[in-house]
């Protein structure tokens, strides 16, 4: 019996052949077309108004492939495919282990997995993280792993009257002296929850107790005026202890609170939504004011800040 077929339509079908039959590797055709369909997704979430982060984030991406693959056309990628599937690969013999524990650990970053490789084979060659990241990509793509991402539920958190919260921060940062000599400043940050009025204070050592008892004076003054609650992170300056969930307040800090008017409530460390407006300050601090200044002395510094 002669069988007769329909001639191919297109390029992108004769390529297709042609790839199988060049690289004769039973997985590669697979390969290929789970990539042309990935390749197809990318272009359709595109035209569907999907922004290059979302569509990298949603296919377990690099952003940047993702911005290649949407300036291709069908046949240049299939080119693209043809180049790297006759690419021999340096860390492909590690792709069993790479598998297992990403099934095992999703979450897993690129960083972590190339130390695991590094402390598991002393042979493991000398290849930059970014060979690795694009490894640990592929890996995930090919064995559909997406990366366990942990997401925490937020709320809009509506203004509050003013006077009635403020939100207290503790720091540190390397300054240089004008010699160069380095020189660590301690700061205390306070912020109005509703007005955003912030007062900055610095100290040559460390926050104690009593250290940040005054600086609380002077944001007061600096304000005239004290606010009905302060938000604290649960720091070691205020808190001695926690006894069956109870937060137990040091003496000196405790005993100030009794002569002040304002409440307390302590929260989480790094909570946008409970202390989100002096964390802001915060990275005011050390990003934009303290970047690049030259220390003088602390009592320069103090001037300047509230200047």
């Amino acid at each position: 019996m002669v069988h007769s077929f329909l001639p191919f339509r297109t390029r992108s079908e004769r390529q297709k052949t042609e790839l199988y039959r060049e690289t004769n590797i039973p997985g590669f055709m697979k390969e290929l077309l789970t990539n042309l369909m990935m390749y197809h997704q990318i272009q359709q979430m595109s035209r569907n108004g999907w922004k290059v982060a979302k569509i990298a984030s949603f296919l377990v991406l690099n952003r940047r492939t993702v911005r290649k693959y949407l300036l291709m056309t069908e046949d240049e990628f299939l080119e693209y495919q043809q180049s790297i599937g006759n690419r021999t690969r340096e860390l492909d013999s590690y792709e069993g282990f790479v598998r297992v524990k990403l099934e095992q650990y999703p979450d897993t970053s690129a960083a972590q997995m190339h130390d695991w490789l590094k402390e598991h084979y002393d042979s493991f060659p000398e290849v930059s993280a970014k060979t690795v990241y694009n490894f640990v990509i592929r890996v995930r793509q090919k064995f559909n792993i997406p990366k366990a991402i942990h997401n925490r539920d937020f709320n809009i958190v509506h203004e509050l009257p003013f006077g009635e919260q403020a939100q207290v921060d503790f720091g540190q940062y390397n300054m240089r002296s004008i010699k160069g000599k380095r020189i660590v400043v301690y700061f205390f940050t306070i912020v109005l929850s509703r007005s955003r009025y912030k007062y900055v204070y610095f100290s040559p050592v460390p926050f104690t107790a009593a250290l940040a008892i005054n600086a609380h004076q002077k944001a007061f003054e600096y304000y005239e005026g004290i606010p009905h609650e302060i938000v604290y992170d649960q720091d070691k300056v205020f808190l001695t202890d926690e006894n069956k969930g109870d937060l137990v307040l040091t003496q000196q800090f405790k005993a100030h609170c009794r002569e002040m008017p304002f409440q307390l409530y302590f929260c989480r460390k790094a909570d946008p939504q409970s202390k989100g407006k002096v964390e802001n300050v915060f990275k005011y601090v050390k990003q934009n004011f303290l970047y690049n200044r030259p220390f003088v002395d602390i009592q320069t510094l103090n001037i300047e800040v509230l200047a």
